[in-house]
């Protein structure tokens, strides 16, 4: 449930950034913004799933661009449904869902599954007790001969 609700205040803000940057998108105030972060993520949620379905042969024939489409559309759609926030059009709904897009997916890398943030901080040095994965190349590490004489067969010296 924090998840969620952290996931939605991310989706709020990545909303009000949206109505601040891209020209056509007009929000009455920050309750109207609110509102209409919490519609776009119940459209998302429900209608989203069916309507991607459906249209799966253009979005595949499109290589995943009518996705965007899809998405100007749900943008569209949050303004008829939501008084006070207004889209002139569906050029400014298609930039206003890409921008929400990306910064809703930027600002979601920072949190976990639990709903906590979380920042990765990484100097450059691997340190042993950080690394899960153990499956790194080494590429300063000296060669076996014992290896290499069993591909090549005995050496001679």
């Amino acid at each position: 449930m924090r998840g969620f609700l952290l996931t939605w205040v991310i989706n709020i803000a990545a909303m009000i950034i949206v109505v601040n940057i891209v020209p056509g998108i007009h929000s009455d105030g920050r309750l109207t913004t609110v509102l209409a972060a919490l519609v776009l993520g119940l459209i998302n949620a429900t209608l989203r799933p069916l309507v991607v379905a459906l249209t799966l042969p253009l979005t595949i024939l499109s290589l995943g661009l009518f996705t965007l489409f899809v998405n100007g559309f749900f943008f569209y759609l949050v303004s008829r449904i939501v008084e006070g926030f207004a889209i002139a059009g569906f050029g400014a709904a298609f930039w206003g869902a890409l921008c929400f897009s990306v910064i809703s997916f930027m600002l979601n890398l920072l949190i976990s599954p639990q709903g906590r943030f979380q920042v990765h901080h990484f100097d450059g040095r691997p340190k042993d007790n950080h690394i899960k994965d153990r499956n790194i190349i080494d590429v300063e590490a000296e060669v076996d001969n014992d290896d290499k004489e069993e591909e090549d067969g005995p050496s001679r010296k």
